[in-house]
């Protein structure tokens, strides 16, 4: 099923159909700042395994991001920050960076690196937030782009053709426009900031 919504001024009602889809365990696919991503709600781990067979990877190799709606939702899963990391969160979010972060107890083992960390992102995008503002819990998402696929950047920017390639193995695609080729900024928060990858977002360190 795909659903074509505007960024600026999402249907409602549809809003909340797709929140009802991923509250109910279903996997819909979402535009974010960069990158379409696969979402599935936090708290359905079969979910997230169905996610893992989409993208090619086994689910311990998985490296899954938490899509939150705001930093204050954010901080829910993560242990204290310091000021430094704070503030640098405060003026990168919502935006398309993605900051690695010490998990608290909160977040599930399935869902933590190797090293008990998560990764944060809260895109600035306003159907995708309004979606995860509705769950009332955050997403679990990796990007629909292939892993080791010298793959043409249009079959995972244009929301159409995502559709033809994965419509049917997943409840819905929300179209929200082409989207950018670059993927989000990493940097890891959780012993230091360090940049981890060089993305769209700019950031001075």
């Amino acid at each position: 099923m795909l659903i074509k919504l505007y960024n600026g001024n999402p249907n409602t009602r549809e809003v909340r159909r797709i929140a009802d889809t991923l509250a109910g365990g279903g996997i819909v696919i979402l535009p974010t700042d960069t990158l379409y991503c696969f979402a599935c709600s936090m708290e359905h781990k079969k979910a997230v395994e169905t996610i893992a067979q989409l993208k090619g990877f086994k689910l311990k190799q998985a490296k899954y991001s938490m899509l939150c709606e705001s930093l204050s939702q954010a901080s829910e899963y993560v242990r204290p920050m310091d000021r430094d990391v704070f503030a640098l969160l405060k003026q990168c979010l919502p935006g398309p960076f993605t900051f690695i972060m010490e998990a608290n107890s909160n977040v599930p083992r399935n869902y933590q690196n190797a090293n008990r960390t998560v990764g944060i992102r809260v895109p600035e995008n306003d159907i995708t937030r309004s979606v995860i503002a509705e769950v009332g819990v955050p997403l679990i998402c990796t990007s629909v782009r292939p892993i080791g696929e010298d793959d043409e950047p249009e079959n995972y920017t244009d929301p159409e053709l995502i559709h033809d390639r994965f419509g049917s193995r997943v409840e819905m695609v929300i179209d929200g426009g082409i989207a950018d080729d670059q993927p989000s900024t990493v940097v890891d928060c959780s012993d230091g900031i360090e940049l981890i990858r060089q993305g769209k977002g700019e950031i001075n360190l």
